[in-house]
């Protein structure tokens, strides 16, 4: 979580907050796509967090891959800005949150698999067809609108 963030939460408590984050879906050249099983809410979903003040979105997007996966993000590509009462979620300690997520693409990176200790439980590439069901709430739609708009291209 972000400095950022972790202040405002001393004021507000569990108080919805607008939060803007930047998230990155890592497909390999198999097709296959990484996820993480979380360690807050043990579902799963793709590297990515919350945009500090002053950072550039795409660094966010790098920096919350590399944090969380070992992964080095060579090449972006945006893939869209979501928002909406479907990214509207509660964490597990009672955090409440209105998600505006900026998702990127990313084939083309370099690095190890390792897990960050503190906010992932297990990295993985899954086959497209072969997404686990228990996704995380707020991603839940964007990953499958990716996975429906890869498979028909």
């Amino acid at each position: 979580m972000s400095d950022y963030i972790i202040n405002l939460r001393k004021i507000v408590g569990h108080t919805p907050l607008l939060q803007v984050g930047a998230s990155v879906i890592v497909e390999d050249r198999q097709g296959r796509i990484l996820l993480q099983k979380r360690s807050d809410n043990k579902c799963w979903g793709y590297a990515g967090g919350s945009v500090e003040l002053d950072e550039k979105v795409e660094d966010t997007a790098k920096r919350e891959l590399l944090e969380e996966t070992g992964l080095v993000a060579n090449n972006l590509e945006l893939f869209g800005v979501f928002s909406g009462k479907e990214l509207h979620y509660v964490y597990p300690n009672g955090d409440e949150v209105s998600n505006i997520d900026i998702v990127y693409i990313c084939k083309d990176y370099s690095g190890s698999l390792l897990p960050q200790k503190s906010e992932v439980d297990e990295l993985k590439f899954f086959h497209k067809n072969c997404i686990p069901e228990n996704l995380s709430p707020p991603i839940k739609n964007i990953l499958l609108k990716y996975i429906e708009e890869t498979i028909k291209k």
